[in-house]
C-alpha cells in the first residue's frame, strides 16, 4: 500500500507542474490581449488598439491550441461582465455588436500565426517572416469574417443597409497599414521571445 501511494504521489507531481505551467501560459496570453486591448486609440468606426499585435505575439509565442484558448477565455471573461474589451467595455452587445465579428475573428488569426510558427526554420529572420506571413493570412480571414458579420448585423438591425464595398471602406481600409505594422512587430517580438523563454510544445502523452 505504501508502494502505490508513493508511485500515485510520484505521478501526480509532473501533472500538477504541468497543469500550473498551463495555467500560466493562460493567464499571460490573456494579459497581453487584455492589456493590448485597454490601449486606445479612437478612429473611426472602430478604435485603433494593440489587440492585432497581440494576437500575432500570442499566436507566435504560444502556438495554435493554447492561442485559441487564450481568445476564447478572453471572450469569456468579457462576457460574464469584465471589462477586458477596449474602451473598457464588457457584454454581449461589445462582443456581438456589428464590428464584433472581428473580434471573434481573432480565434482564426490566432491559429493561423500559431500554425504557422510551427512551421521549422531555424533563420531567425527567415522565421520571423513566416510568421508574419501566418499572421496577415490570418488578419485577412479576420477582415473578410468580420465584414460579412459587419454587414449581416447592421442590415437586419437598421432601415439603412451597407454594401460589402462600404464596409470594406469603412472597417477595413483605414487600418490596412497599422494592422500590418503591428502584426509585423508581433510576429518580431514573438519569435525573438520563443527563443528566450521556455514554452513547452503541447502533447497529448499520459503520464505513467
Amino acid at each position: 500500500m505504501n508502494e502505490n501511494a508513493q508511485k500515485v504521489k510520484t505521478n501526480r507531481k509532473p501533472r500538477i507542474r504541468s497543469a500550473a505551467k498551463e495555467a500560466a501560459y493562460l493567464a499571460l496570453g490573456v494579459a497581453i490581449l487584455t492589456v493590448c486591448a485597454w490601449i486606445t486609440i479612437p478612429f473611426g468606426t472602430i478604435p485603433v488598439t494593440l489587440q492585432t499585435f497581440a494576437v500575432a505575439l500570442i499566436g507566435a509565442l504560444l502556438g495554435a491550441v493554447r492561442g485559441v484558448t487564450v481568445v476564447l477565455v478572453y471572450f469569456i471573461m468579457g462576457l460574464i461582465g469584465i471589462p477586458v474589451f477596449s474602451n473598457f467595455n464588457a457584454g454581449v452587445v461589445a462582443l456581438l455588436g456589428p464590428t464584433g465579428g472581428y473580434l471573434i475573428g481573432f480565434v482564426f488569426s490566432v491559429a493561423i500565426v500559431g500554425l504557422f510558427s510551427m512551421i521549422p526554420v531555424k533563420n531567425k529572420i527567415a522565421k520571423t517572416a513566416t510568421v508574419y506571413g501566418g499572421a496577415v493570412l490570418g488578419m485577412m480571414i479576420c477582415y473578410f469574417f468580420g465584414t460579412l458579420w459587419f454587414v449581416t448585423v447592421y442590415n437586419r438591425g437598421g432601415a439603412e443597409t451597407v454594401s460589402i464595398a462600404a464596409a470594406l471602406m469603412l472597417c477595413v481600409v483605414p487600418y490596412l497599414l497599422p494592422d500590418a505594422v503591428k502584426l509585423f512587430f508581433g510576429a518580431l517580438l514573438g519569435v525573438r521571445l520563443k527563443g528566450v523563454v521556455k514554452i513547452e510544445k503541447t502533447h497529448n502523452k499520459k503520464t505513467r
